[in-house]
């Protein structure tokens, strides 16, 4: 596990049928790897879809973004969530206006 991290910050955000345990599962798999959770966003959209967006710090993971993407794809496949990684200057970069 070669820390590769460019940056430091990452946003992930989550979205799916909204179920319980959504936040604990996901914030589990972070401190498994050692990511601290620096800010989070979540609501229910239209009754049942749950919406989520986490700011994450890296610089004391000793894990590679590849392998946080993957821990989260896994997440994703067993709740039937969208869940998606990415360094937050190309986040910043693909949601400003």
């Amino acid at each position: 596990m070669k820390n590769e991290n460019h940056s430091r910050i990452c946003i992930i955000t989550v979205t799916g049928r909204d179920q319980v345990g959504i936040i604990a599962r996901i914030s589990r798999e972070l401190a498994e790897l050692g990511v601290n959770i620096i800010d989070v966003n979540q609501k229910i959209m239209s009754e049942e879809l749950f919406v989520m967006t986490m700011a994450c710090d890296m610089a004391s993971s000793k894990a590679a973004m590849s392998e946080l993407k993957q821990r989260l794809a896994e997440v994703g496949q067993q709740l039937d969530l969208r869940i998606n990684c990415q360094d937050e200057k190309i986040f910043t970069q693909m949601h400003r206006v």
